[in-house]
């Protein structure tokens, strides 16, 4: 007796997205020992990363980061970075590097991937505690001091600045800069806020992978409830509904992505292991957003727990 054999005519027959293959999705589980395994749809230069601590994966995504920003500095060459609110952790060691090393981010222009939003994309105030653009400048920008991104360099994802991305990543990239996609994958299998749901309007994956943003993006009940936990200390009653979001248009342009799912609690319980592993195995699919990560080249960094055995356990 499961999920699938008991839905029907109960209150989540018609909660996930008409597109999921659930059963599809179970059988991407797998074993600690098979995790690593290469899929035939990887690209080449696809690598998980199992990290032994959440201090491991804080520690090796940061210096990940900050390797791109030295290597493009010393290259002489220019990188724009996609950025995310979730996981934040690595930010503290992007800035201990780029200090160690005395490297500045002068050459670096940010496209934050999303912000909370309304329905017709006006977004939290700067200063509020729960906007992304002041949690990136208290965790990165200020801490970087005089090494910082240039403040005209940093882009936020507002109503007005969003549907400046394409043009601005595009004009970087002509110049021969280098695009940085760093990324979580969310529980809902989303790269910053692009849903599932969005798989329901278009007719093929090829139209669908051209899309570059979306305004007012409308949020699954997972999503909502996974950012509560995560970022709202349960307070569902204080999550937007909606957000403004880069779509595949954009971050699947990337030359290089650096990804992390670190969404274990404790005590044995965590949030983030099935939509890992559907990740990693599920395989391209429009309805599927993050199953298109391993098709691009990079690493994903991820916590160990999330490998399983993804069995249950009464807490």
């Amino acid at each position: 007796m499961n999920l699938m054999d008991t839905m029907q005519g109960s209150l989540l027959e018609n909660f996930f997205p008409a597109g999921w293959d659930l059963a599809k999705m179970d059988a991407c589980i797998g074993t600690p020992e098979d995790v690593l395994d290469r899929q035939s749809f990887w690209h080449k230069d696809f690598t998980p990363v199992q990290c032994e601590s959440l201090s491991d994966f804080d520690v090796l995504m940061g210096h990940e980061i900050a390797l791109q920003i030295k290597e493009t500095k010393d290259a002489g060459r220019k990188c724009a970075f996609i950025l995310p609110v979730g996981p934040m952790g690595m930010y503290k060691w992007v800035v201990y590097f780029l200090k160690s090393w005395n490297v500045d981010c002068k050459h670096v222009t940010t496209f934050n991937m999303d912000e909370w939003a309304d329905g017709e994309g006006n977004t939290l105030p700067s200063d509020n505690p729960a906007a992304f653009q002041y949690a990136m400048e208290q965790a990165l920008f200020n801490p970087l001091g005089e090494l910082t991104v240039p403040a005209d360099q940093r882009n936020f994802a507002t109503r007005d600045n969003l549907p400046t991305y394409p043009g601005k990543i595009a004009a970087l990239k002509a110049e021969g800069a280098k695009l940085v996609l760093v990324y979580g994958v969310g529980r809902m299998c989303h790269i910053a806020f692009w849903e599932p749901m969005m798989g329901g309007e278009f007719d093929s994956d090829e139209e669908w992978a051209k899309q570059p943003y979306r305004l007012g993006m409308k949020l699954h009940p997972l999503t909502i409830e996974q950012n509560a936990i995560t970022s709202f200390k349960s307070r569902t009653t204080l999550v937007p509904c909606r957000a403004n979001t880069i779509g595949p248009g954009l971050f699947l342009q990337a030359d290089y992505a650096i990804g992390g799912c670190d969404g274990t609690l404790s005590r044995g319980m965590q949030w983030q292991g099935l939509s890992f592993w559907t990740t990693l195995r599920y395989g391209p699919d429009r309805w599927v957003t993050s199953s298109y990560i391993p098709t691009l080249p990079g690493k994903l960094f991820f916590d160990k727990e999330l490998a399983g055995p993804l069995v249950a356990e009464c807490n």
